[in-house]
């Protein structure tokens, strides 16, 4: 199987973080330069299956995460790339990590606003890692990874049912980073080192090994 994880274009939320105080995480759209970004990873996931003999005459099935932004860069990449993706569907586990209590406030305002929560998440931190540590109400990257793994089968399912064994996915920095690792059974470790993808960077994992990217991306503004 071949799998090409996508991370979503630039969002608003990227350029100003201030949008996700008056809106929901999973309502924040792509900024244009998103869209062009997205438009963009088309052009070079086109270029990769023609080079590499995947795409028109396969089936190559897109999957969506169920955020805006990732409807959006999924609507730009198929502008430039549809001719060769077969179908889409969403998958609501490929989403990005939920920050529960802390969703919409800045980094350097959670120690003011909820002081014990955050110094208990800060202990977690310290003490267990950040891959370890859950966000209160919310997920911690453990978790992530946990529902990814759940999202598995789904994929070996259309393989051994319907003979799909190349896969577009876009989703998320952190929910990335958790496919590879899980996919190819790498470490915690592995996971804390790794940094986020740039904005509609695409990384293949072919016949069960991480090869990296094949197109870095955007860096954040």
């Amino acid at each position: 199987m071949r799998i090409l994880l996508v991370r979503h274009g630039e969002s608003l939320g990227n350029v100003d973080p201030a949008v996700h105080a008056s809106t929901a995480d999973h309502a924040v759209p792509l900024s244009d330069r998103g869209r062009e970004q997205a438009r963009e990873a088309g052009r070079r996931l086109a270029a990769h299956l023609e080079q590499r003999g995947g795409g028109e005459g396969k089936h190559v099935r897109l999957w969506v995460s169920p955020y805006l932004r990732t409807r959006q860069t999924a609507d730009a990449l198929q502008e430039t790339a549809g001719a060769w993706i077969s179908d889409r569907v969403e998958h609501v586990l490929l989403c990005e990590q939920q920050f529960g209590l802390f969703d919409g406030v800045p980094e350097e305002e959670l120690p003011a606003r909820f002081p014990r929560e955050f110094a208990h998440y800060d202990m977690q931190c310290r003490f267990n890692g950040k891959f370890w540590a859950r966000m209160p109400q919310g997920e911690s990257r453990f978790d992530v990874a946990q529902r990814i793994h759940q999202a598995f089968g789904t994929f070996h399912r259309d393989a051994q049912a319907h003979g799909i064994r190349d896969l577009v996915v876009i989703c998320h920095g952190v929910t990335l980073r958790a496919f590879v690792m899980m996919w190819c059974h790498l470490s915690p470790e592995w996971f804390e080192r790794e940094p986020n993808p740039g904005n509609a960077a695409i990384r293949l994992i072919d016949c069960g090994q991480d090869q990296g990217y094949v197109f870095e991306g955007f860096a954040r503004r």
